[in-house]
């Protein structure tokens, strides 16, 4: 697509027409659809960060953005935000070993690195079994009592303290029983091995407390992506995942038993374990190189208080073009996963520009490389274009349901902040009820955009239709069901496309919530906050000050 028929096309979708008449709650389902069907089709190339398709698809948001009347929101007066990657792939022919034991990447072992080196060389680190490797001074817990992992693996547990906790130990209920925290995320103790010193994390992979498989760990390929950090040791050089039986070997080889370890790691009492005797060698080729890209904001500046904010947000990328499918499919257009949801703020712009001005200014988010790892949000929230004490909320939107009206509307990550309160008030007027995830132990409420956000304190919502099946007024929660199966036999594969069978009412019933909620904070004085207990409340708790509180 040419830049004029970029513009002309978003100039036509924009005219509306008829669908006026079908709105709910003020907010088109036709718009939704079309904006899908578009960003979707082939002409966009499935939109990967760093090729032609993001050229094309930021130029289509850019001409929207212009038609709507927006302000630009990006930097030095533009409408982008850049956002320099890093692409890294481990090669072939590289050896990995431990207490003799051979460890083959794939087989035994999964690993990759986000740091730009040639070669991944590590002669002789001591393994450190760390537990859980969580330090939460709000919740009373420290797997590390000071241990220095200065040039060592750490090697964790998956999941949080408490997930298999029983009866009277330590963890029990700590962390919310089954549901998972920030601690539980395997980014998390990566995070937090670099915050120590180590040269490599290592997770012990078992798929309950994954939440998915070991074909699921390898899929990868030894390919990572990261943005590129100003200091690269922020960030282990090797990272990954040790196969079950494998770990259990190790620890053998040291003298110690996995199964009673992990009983172990769920006493406060726990200190770290050197595994005596089993050191890690590796010698791994590494690929690495430096891909340019974009988030795009747009600002619909506040009539009172224009330096406060409130945020709507959704992912511009997908998984670009790969391998033919059973079908001959190649782009992987990912139209659930996110053109709806970009579809939803670009509703949003529409509708709330036409509106009264709120009283905060409001930014219309789309990112990049969410797909990636979070990293477009990522970077955002490392160099923010607006203060984060001065943003109020962020409301994201990251796969809706498509199969009509439904009775209820899914909550991610119940228990974390008032967010919560004001969905809830705004689904009662739709005559509806708010339900919490049906799987929280899988931790959706750390894998979408909001999330490098709430990290950094910002109070945040995210509306995701798959974190359990809906309750739709036609056909009820078995419909609902039936819905989520088969959507999720698509979630990241070419099937997941624009179909006219779609029925996107319940879509813009959820779209609406947000936009209530939105303007709910745009238009008061409250600052939301985290809720007692919450691992962000302690970070925005620390910029009260500067918002006046």
């Amino acid at each position: 697509m040419t830049r004029l028929m970029i513009a002309a096309a978003a100039i036509a979708l924009l005219a509306g027409g008829p669908a006026v008449a079908q709105d709910r709650h003020g907010i088109s389902p036709a718009n939704l659809s079309e904006t899908v069907k578009l960003l979707a089709s082939d002409a966009f190339e499935g939109r990967a960060p760093g090729t032609a398709g993001e050229a094309k698809t930021v130029d289509w948001l850019i001409a929207r953005f212009k038609a709507l009347g927006l302000q630009p929101g990006g930097r030095d007066g533009g409408w982008t935000q850049p956002v320099a990657l890093l692409h890294t792939r481990i090669g072939s022919g590289g050896t990995m070993r431990a207490a003799g034991m051979t460890l083959e990447q794939k087989e035994s072992i999964y690993v990759s690195t986000v740091r730009p080196v040639d070669r991944v060389a590590i002669a002789n680190a001591p393994m450190v079994f760390v537990g859980y490797g969580v330090t939460a001074p709000e919740r009373g817990w420290d797997d590390f009592k000071g241990v220095d992992l200065t040039g060592k693996i750490a090697v964790f547990l998956v999941n949080d303290p408490d997930f298999e906790a029983a009866a009277g130990d330590d963890a029990a209920g700590r962390f919310g029983d089954r549901r998972m925290t920030y601690y539980g995320r395997w980014t998390y103790k990566f995070e937090e091995a670099a915050r120590r010193g180590a040269i490599g994390a290592l997770i012990v992979h078992d798929t309950p407390g994954a939440g998915y498989g070991w074909d699921t760990v390898i899929a990868p390929a030894g390919e990572n992506y990261d943005i590129v950090r100003s200091d690269p040791n922020q960030r282990v050089l090797l990272q990954g995942w040790l196969q079950g039986d494998a770990a259990a070997a190790l620890f053998r080889q040291a003298g110690l038993d996995l199964a009673a370890q992990r009983k172990s790691a769920r006493s406060t009492a726990f200190r770290p374990v050197t595994l005596d005797g089993v050191n890690f060698s590796a010698d791994l080729p590494v690929t690495h190189e430096r891909l340019e890209s974009r988030n795009l904001l747009a600002r619909l500046p506040g009539a009172g208080h224009a330096d406060e904010y409130v945020m709507f947000g959704a992912h511009w990328d997908a998984y670009g073009v790969g391998a033919p499918d059973a079908e001959g499919r190649t782009v992987r257009a990912g139209a659930n996963d996110d053109a709806l949801g970009v579809a939803a703020v670009l509703e949003l712009a529409r509708v709330l520009s036409a509106g009264p001005r709120p009283d905060r200014s409001l930014l219309f988010a789309l990112w990049t490389a969410e797909e990636r790892g979070l990293l477009g949000s990522e970077a955002y929230a490392v160099d923010p274009v607006y203060p984060l004490e001065k943003t109020a909320a962020n409301l994201t939107l990251d796969i809706l349901q498509t199969a009509g009206p439904a009775r209820d509307v899914m909550l991610v990550g119940q228990g974390q902040n008032g967010l919560e309160r004001d969905l809830a008030t705004a689904a009662t007027t739709q005559g509806r009820v708010v339900t919490p995830e049906a799987l929280p132990e899988r931790g959706l409420f750390y894998r979408a955009d909001h999330f490098p956000l709430a990290r950094r304190g910002v109070p945040t919502l995210l509306l995701m239709a798959i974190s359990g099946a809906p309750d739709l007024v036609a056909g009820g929660r078995a419909a609902g069901e039936q819905w989520l199966k088969g959507y999720m036999a698509c979630y990241h594969q070419p099937c997941d496309s624009w179909s006219a069978d779609w029925d996107l009412r319940g879509a813009a019933d959820d779209v609406a919530l947000a936009r209530d909620v939105g303007l709910k904070i745009a238009n008061g004085r409250d600052w939301p906050s985290w809720n007692a207990g919450s691992e962000f409340d302690a970070t925005r708790r620390q910029s009260d000050a500067e918002r006046g509180r």
